[in-house]
């Protein structure tokens, strides 16, 4: 597998990165998983506009989906289209969510993306097996397990620490986890992650690498995420940039 970071930016885009977007590469298939606030642009910096083979959405926050409201027109309206409906695996009301956001007339988007519904469990999507469970956030939220071939990927989603994420992360060789939240602040629970509890979770489940993602960049915390998430765990952490790439 080969992951490529799209966007990483935690809840809005910032000066040079836009929101969580990552690409997912095997065997020629492309696995888009999350498309948030400027990813587009990125997408077809680093792969290209029709690239995509099925879209993953861990939750219908904005900073994770609001591209695929864009990414509508390049699908409909393309000049050599239009393409043929995408696969989009997302929690319940993504098909309306992102229909209202592109037009507020009554107007689907089933010719441009075929959806399908995520519950706990395991399914193929292309050349991956892929695990899904719900995680600690305010909305219906996954994070997934991608394996393909003995080696395994790990994304949080948007989370605070829970069972289910240790579980989905448990001997992943890269686990690739949003750090949110400053250690030390008084922060509200059952929303994000800090940089220490990446760390622990990483700990925990034994994952070969840890990738802290889903940072906000506007508050400056990158040293001090980075120096919290080493203090819990002994592993390789970086906290990964857009464009960076991945051979998993």
């Amino acid at each position: 597998m080969r992951l490529t970071i799209l966007g990483c930016a935690g809840s809005f885009p910032g000066p040079e990165a836009a929101c969580s977007a990552y690409l997912v590469e095997a065997d020629g298939f492309r696995l888009l998983v999350d498309f948030g606030s400027g990813s587009l642009s990125a997408l077809q910096r680093y792969a290209g506009l029709s690239a995509v083979d099925a879209i993953l959405l861990t939750h219908l926050h904005c900073d994770h989906i609001s591209d695929a409201v864009d990414y509508v027109v390049v699908r409909r309206y393309a000049p050599n289209g239009p393409y043929p409906p995408l696969p989009v695996y997302a929690p319940a009301g993504a098909p309306d969510r992102i229909a209202a956001a592109y037009s507020q007339e009554a107007e689907g988007v089933e010719d441009v993306y075929t959806f399908y519904g995520l519950q706990p469990g395991s399914f193929p999507i292309g050349p991956f097996t892929v695990t899904v469970d719900r995680v600690n956030h305010p909305v219906e939220t996954y994070g997934v397990r991608l394996e393909h071939q003995g080696r395994s990927l790990c994304y949080s989603a948007d989370t605070a620490p829970c069972d289910a994420l240790l579980r989905l992360a448990q001997g992943a060789d890269v686990f690739l986890c949003e750090a949110s939240y400053l250690d030390g602040e008084d922060n509200p629970p059952d929303i994000h992650l800090t940089g220490r509890e990446a760390g622990e979770t990483a700990t925990k489940a034994e994952v070969g690498r840890l990738l802290l993602t889903h940072l906000v960049a506007a508050w400056g915390s990158e040293a001090m995420t980075r120096e919290a998430a080493t203090s819990a765990f002994a592993g390789p952490i970086e906290v990964v940039r857009p464009g960076a790439g991945y051979d998993i």
